[in-house]
């Protein structure tokens, strides 16, 4: 499987890497054992988890399957903190951060983490209170290396200034929602990223099932899908994905699949893996078969008229301001590029 460099930090990670989060949940250990074992046969070095993950369920199941197979030193491990903090803590402060990191090292049975995200903002906590915290774990040798999953750009820019000023660590990865059908990333938080040198690692590449090509414009969904197993969440979410935008792009993408003879699962991945900074993108799956379904796209690639038409059909709304000032009256080309 093709590797790249993540951000500015010096690590090399695999084009897919292993989201977790059905371990302990949707999948049980023996079929989360079977996955991890496949996703590694097939080149892959990225896994993904966190400590809100099936109360902790996941990282469990990680390390249990770590120590069965002697280690995972030649395996890049992330994990998160912030959405299961111990009682009396915030969830990114320095008491929940210590703790929960700890917990997580227990569980996951490592010295040391690869790649710690804080999962989400914390608007209680100080920002340089957070980053002291990280930066005093990097220096017991307890990680290596921060990211941040699910926040703006401002806030992404904030934390760098507080950063630099203080000579605290940076992130060298943010994990952001981003696929065909939810690109507003692209207006802010990824020129940002780029700007930094951050790489991007992409949750949700298939818009939770959207571009498998498995549900249709007239029909809700029923059977083994999430949506089909949760009728209440599935109406819901149906009906906030169910929009002739979404249909525009799915049939994009199904032009290209029959194109290719590949299955739209593979264009829609294909068509992440090319966008600019992102370095690994997770695959989520709650079945070995779902897995090993994805992981053939690992090495797929579309061509330039191919990403082109995907691009041209996903393509947010005309650019409002001051996006569209700033690219026409201040030349700034960065929307151009990323094709909005």
């Amino acid at each position: 499987m093709h590797k790249n460099v993540l951000g500015h930090g010096g690590l090399i990670v695999s084009r897919m890497g292993l989201g977790t989060m059905t371990f302990g949940v949707e999948t049980e250990a023996e079929e989360a054992h079977r996955q991890l074992d496949l996703f590694v046969d097939h080149g892959g070095t990225m896994i993904d988890t966190a400590d809100g993950y099936g109360a902790g369920a996941s990282e469990k199941i990680i390390g249990d399957w770590a120590r069965a197979r002697g280690g995972m030193n030649d395996l890049i491990l992330a994990t998160k903190g912030r959405f299961a903090p111990p009682p009396g803590s915030h969830g990114a402060s320095r008491r929940s951060l210590v703790r929960s990191i700890d917990a997580s090292l227990t569980r996951l049975g490592v010295e040391a983490i690869d790649l710690y995200y804080v999962h989400g903002w914390d608007i209680h906590t100080d920002i340089a209170d957070t980053l002291g915290a990280l930066g005093d774990l990097r220096a017991a040798g307890k990680l290596h290396h921060i990211g941040w999953s699910n926040l703006t750009a401002w806030q992404l820019q904030k934390l760098l200034a507080v950063a630099e000023r203080y000579n605290l660590p940076k992130p060298i990865a943010v994990q952001p929602q981003y696929n065909l059908l939810e690109r507003g990333v692209e207006l802010e938080l990824m020129p940002c990223c780029l700007e930094a040198g951050i790489s991007l690692v992409p949750w949700s590449p298939l818009g939770g099932g959207w571009l498998t090509g498995k549900y249709s414009a007239d029909a809700r969904p029923t059977g083994a899908t999430r949506l089909g197993e949760n009728p209440a969440r599935g109406v819901e979410a149906y009906d906030l994905r169910n929009t002739d935008h979404t249909h525009a792009v799915l049939n994009a993408v199904s032009d290209v699949a029959n194109q290719t003879g590949r299955p739209p699962a593979h264009v829609a991945l294909a068509w992440l893996a090319a966008r600019p900074g992102v370095a690994s993108i997770l695959l989520g799956a709650r079945t070995l078969a779902q897995l090993k379904d994805n992981l053939a796209a690992a090495d797929f690639t579309l061509t330039d008229r191919q990403m082109e038409t995907l691009t041209a059909a996903s393509a947010l709304p005309a650019l409002p301001y001051p996006y569209n000032f700033l690219r026409d009256l201040c030349g700034m080309d960065v929307w151009d590029r990323l094709g909005t």
